[in-house]
């Protein structure tokens, strides 16, 4: 059973291989048919990821038009040595860095006329698809909060933390892919990966706290051992 598995996920493999060959033999030779399909199948994931990056909607769209652009003009260098996604990925956060440096040498010094609400709100486009429907409104904002700090605690892990993280544990890609974008070696980007999680999980403690009713030094051991405490270490009194 398991050579079967294993023949199987070969034959898989090889059949995608061959298929994206395929593809990218019809982008080298101009099909029109070829490049929609590779603007279908990765404009919103690079967006997705570029966004993440930049932080800023319109910054993100300039730079995914950028990518596609180095994308398609580069397009007869690509050899096949990584796979098409891995490649574009690969652009994608070179564009995307590059686009943060200008904008902390140029952007960071001018003032916003735009609300500072905007940029969350602008968020909500590419994270629908993480939203739940059916949930009240009041759950509604409530995951809204939560993934507005998650954002926000995510901006300020220092790099290379921060890409490895956005690769892993946003856009879900495997540790091997995530080695080959970032051309690093296995350990390297596990390494990475537990520490820009521990940077996270540091920057979130304070909500993490407020969100369950702890005061600044309260731990929960603190809140079962004495449960009438309140967060500032007053008992709370209670009337009959």
């Amino acid at each position: 059973m398991a050579g079967a598995t294993t023949l199987g996920d070969l034959a898989s493999a090889i059949g995608a291989r061959s298929q994206e060959a395929a593809i990218v033999a019809e982008l080298k030779a101009g099909s029109e048919a070829a490049y929609a399909w590779l603007i279908g199948e990765f404009q919103q994931p690079v967006y997705g990821l570029v966004y993440r990056m930049v932080n800023d909607p319109a910054d993100a769209a300039d730079t995914t038009q950028d990518v596609f652009l180095k994308v398609f003009r580069g397009m007869k260098q690509f050899h096949g040595a990584s796979s098409l996604k891995t490649w574009i990925y690969r652009i994608a956060l070179h564009e995307a860095a590059n686009r943060r440096r200008w904008w902390f040498r140029h952007k960071a010094y001018e003032t916003s006329i735009e609300p500072a609400e905007a940029e969350g709100a602008a968020g909500e486009a590419v994270q629908m698809a993480l939203t739940d429907q059916s949930d009240s409104p009041f759950d509604s904002a409530a995951q809204r909060e939560v993934r507005l700090k998650v954002e926000e605690a995510l901006r300020h892990v220092p790099e290379p933390y921060r890409t490895t993280l956005i690769l892993r544990d946003l856009e879900e890609m495997r540790y091997e892919e995530i080695a080959e974008v970032l051309e690093i070696s296995l350990g390297t980007v596990k390494s990475r990966l537990t520490r820009g999680r521990e940077a996270l999980k540091q920057r979130l403690a304070p909500f993490m706290r407020e969100a369950r009713g702890l005061g600044p030094e309260e731990t929960e051991e603190d809140r079962n051992m004495h449960p009438g405490m309140s967060g500032g270490g007053r008992r709370a009194e209670v009337t009959p």
